[in-house]
């Protein structure tokens, strides 16, 4: 990260107390305590994505099949088909390759209500490698039929989207980080609903969309644009990758003319290529650019390295809108049009 941007990037301050993991195992157990339906299950994972605490909480109602996962999906349609509502926790790249013959034929084919909550996204777990980077599975999951996919933007929201999740009918695909992540939200007082953006930052110059941990990071560079550059940056935490919220999307052609997304994925089929597919359907034009992996497989590090290595910190966002604020592009009167 360069010296010009200061904040909470990448610092680990109430993140070891407070992680997404660790958030989702105390939701589900509090949910389990008035829900006896919901039921959980890892392959070998429960201390490391924290369905461990609902383990202790409810043994009867928890299994762990081992290093199966595959299995472990069968297992989870089956129970639902049953009425229960499973909770599947795995990490994010076993979940979207290892077994996503069972996630798409056994849970999406019958639009199953089963919960999967995929933990160590993108290059969380950098130091383990190509095996445990998980920078292809929104795209594989937002292709399947009857699957909805989040990604939320914290610890706090991770909370939410589980409680919404429960709520949610058919099968839902939360995708979180390691745990060593900042906050962006305090508490929990906004609204959160399936398939709505939220605007975080209001501005007329330039939109960033993003989700998951570039949230953080795309709302300080909006700031520090802001202060330094005297530039007008919206900002959307889109954490509904599907179904996607194309009114936000369309609103911030519209009122903003450039749009960039950022993603802590590859950028072919994931976010970016899901807000693109709204714009072009559309008919609108605008300025686009995709920060992400560049069809690329991720080095192996530290987290905080990588990021900065993609530019998916303040300092390459900033970079990426200054790059784009630079560049002049013929404006058409469609970009005019109502939403």
């Amino acid at each position: 990260m360069s010296k010009e941007v200061t904040g909470t990037t990448w610092n680990v301050y109430d993140a070891n107390k407070l992680t997404q993991a660790e958030i989702y195992g105390q939701v589900l157990c509090e949910l389990g305590e008035s829900n006896p339906e919901i039921v959980g299950l890892t392959a070998d994972l429960a201390k490391s994505t924290k369905i461990g605490l609902f383990q202790e909480k409810f043994p009867d109602r928890f299994v762990n099949v081992g290093i199966a996962e595959q299995n472990m999906f069968g297992i989870a349609a089956g129970m639902a088909k049953t009425g229960l509502l499973p909770f599947v926790s795995t990490m994010a790249a076993f979940a979207s390759m290892r077994a996503a013959e069972q996630v798409r034929t056994d849970i999406c084919y019958q639009n199953l209500n089963v919960k999967i909550i995929a933990t160590h996204g993108g290059v969380s777990f950098a130091s383990a490698g190509t095996t445990h980077h998980a920078t292809e599975d929104v795209a594989i999951m937002r292709s399947f039929a009857n699957m909805t996919v989040i990604v939320p933007a914290d610890g706090i929201e991770t909370a939410k989207a589980v409680r919404a999740a429960v709520n949610h009918q058919g099968p839902v695909y939360i995708r979180i980080g390691r745990g060593f992540e900042p906050l962006y939200y305090k508490n929990e007082d906004y609204d959160f609903k399936i398939g709505k953006a939220i605007e975080i930052r209001d501005g007329s110059d330039i939109t960033i969309i993003a989700m998951g941990i570039a949230v953080l990071q795309a709302a300080e560079a909006a700031d520090f644009l802001a202060k330094n550059d005297g530039l007008s940056v919206r900002v959307i935490n889109l954490h509904t990758v599907k179904p996607i919220d194309k009114e936000a999307i369309l609103k911030a052609v519209t009122e903003t003319r450039r749009i960039l997304t950022v993603e802590e994925h590859n950028v072919t089929g994931g976010l970016g290529t899901s807000v693109a597919d709204v714009i072009a359907e559309s008919g609108k034009g605008c300025a686009f650019s995709k920060v992400g992996l560049q069809d690329e497989f991720a080095e192996i590090g530290y987290p905080e390295d990588l990021y900065a290595h993609y530019k998916l910190d303040a300092s390459g966002i900033i970079e990426k809108v200054r790059e784009i604020m630079g560049k002049d592009f013929e404006e058409d009167e469609n970009w005019e049009d109502e939403v």
